[in-house]
């Protein structure tokens, strides 16, 4: 009754509407969500040892079968560029320019998260505080299954025109990294600062290259199995040493779970498997 009273009043009417647009503006305004976590692909990334390989280094017809792998060998060469101190990889990032025969240069730029004990979700959620989410379509996200390790990436793929490049031919450093500048992307350019990915690509050089033969195929709930075999140099800078890597790719992290156990089943009971990850990238960036 008090309150309807004091509402017929004009000076009450003024002081409600005072009060109430200053409790509106006190209230806590409603949360602004960002995008939902990615949804990643799947990637599983065994290594084999060398007695996976024949005399010409290729994959021998048992671990051909053994594996679906059909496929006719396949050229293509890659070089990683980083600075000589490895800036790039020490903020987890990679950048890549590979040439695969008869087609365009790609340049891959690649952001990697760790993912720690299998949580794939709580590695998905430390993305998106980066700003790696689901509404970021520049980047398609890949869990990498490796042997006894799993790490979350984030890759935004580009082109550059091969013309007057025959084979996997690369470019030279200096031509190389001036592309990869040019087509920066921003994630990249301004990752710890306004510029520094630019100025840090700018310092960098080719580490590689490398030409590795690659073998398709299918298997299991996998179309897109692989063996790729890569000469790299041996670590005391001479000689050479083969990395052998089998993959699937998969949408299906059930799937993946399937294929990383059963690659590994097959690959012990043969006597083939390494016990262990090998990164590639920084494999070569340590070499090279």
């Amino acid at each position: 009754m008090t309150f309807l009273s004091r509402a017929t009043r004009p000076a009450a009417v003024g002081s409600s509407v005072a009060l109430a647009v200053a409790v509106a503006l006190l209230a806590p305004t409603s949360p602004a969500y960002a995008a939902s976590n990615a949804v990643p692909t799947y990637e599983v990334k065994i290594n084999l040892t060398v007695a996976a390989l024949d005399a010409t280094h290729a994959p021998s017809a048992a671990v051909k079968s053994a594996f679906g792998i059909t496929g006719s060998a396949k050229s293509r060469s890659y070089d990683y560029y980083d600075t000589d101190g490895l800036a790039l990889d020490a903020q987890g990032w990679s950048v890549r320019l590979r040439h695969k025969s008869g087609s365009s240069f790609e340049e891959t730029y690649k952001k990697r998260f760790p993912v720690t004990n299998g949580d794939i979700d709580a590695a998905l959620t430390t993305a998106n505080a980066a700003g790696f989410d689901s509404g970021d379509t520049n980047y398609d996200a890949e869990v990498d299954w490796g042997y006894a390790k799993q790490t979350l990436s984030f890759s935004n793929e580009k082109s550059h025109s091969s013309s007057g490049y025959s084979g996997t031919a690369m470019p030279t450093s200096t031509t190389g990294r001036t592309w990869l500048v040019n087509d920066i992307p921003g994630k990249l350019e301004n990752w710890n600062s306004a510029g520094w990915g630019k100025t840090t690509l700018q310092a960098s050089r080719a580490h590689g290259p490398v030409t590795a033969k690659v073998y398709d195929g299918a298997w299991g709930p996998s179309d897109d199995a692989a063996i790729e075999v890569l000469p790299v140099v041996g670590a005391n800078g001479t000689g050479t040493e083969y990395v052998v890597e089998l993959s699937f790719k998969t949408s299906s992290y059930a799937d993946a779970s399937d294929l990383h156990a059963d690659a590994i089943a097959v690959a012990e009971a043969n006597g083939w498997l390494y016990h262990g990850d090998i990164l590639k990238t920084r494999l070569i960036l340590d070499r090279y």
